[in-house]
């Protein structure tokens, strides 16, 4: 087999679903059926039913990956953080879940999380520059 290697700016969507269906297939074959769920649980603005927060992930593998906590600087302090975090990991036992998974930055909740009983299992320095990203973990008993 004869190839070449280009750089593509700006690669569409095109690009990314190319390089993904070998790695898609390879992955199918090593682990099985990653069954993929997406999940959300929506803040709403009670009067104008806008949404205005709320926490996205999605299930594969068994696990739960939060993409996505957002809470407004107007419902702070409210518990509605936790409340979500509470829903996921009852959302998670019912889908059957090994546990929960998601990454933060060191200027945003990692205290929370940590709080919630999430334990840290890796963390990237200078991300962004002067900061940490930081990756936790809590299984499901």
């Amino acid at each position: 087999m004869s190839t070449r290697i280009e750089i593509a700016t700006n690669p569409g969507e095109e690009e990314r679903a190319a390089i993904l269906r070998p790695l898609r297939a390879h992955n199918l074959a090593k682990a099985g059926d990653p069954k993929p769920e997406a999940v959300a649980l929506v803040v709403r603005d009670e009067q104008s039913d806008e949404i205005i927060g709320g926490l996205s992930g999605e299930i594969f593998y068994r696990w739960l990956f939060i993409e996505l906590l957002a809470i407004p600087e107007q419902a702070k302090g409210q518990g509605i953080g936790a409340r979500l975090m509470k829903m996921a990991e009852d959302l998670a036992r019912e889908k059957g879940c090994v546990g929960i998974w998601l990454d933060t930055f060191d200027f945003q909740a990692p205290g929370f999380y940590q709080k919630l009983g999430y334990t840290e299992f890796g963390h990237l320095d200078d991300f962004p520059p002067g900061h940490k990203r930081f990756y936790f973990q809590k299984r499901l008993g």
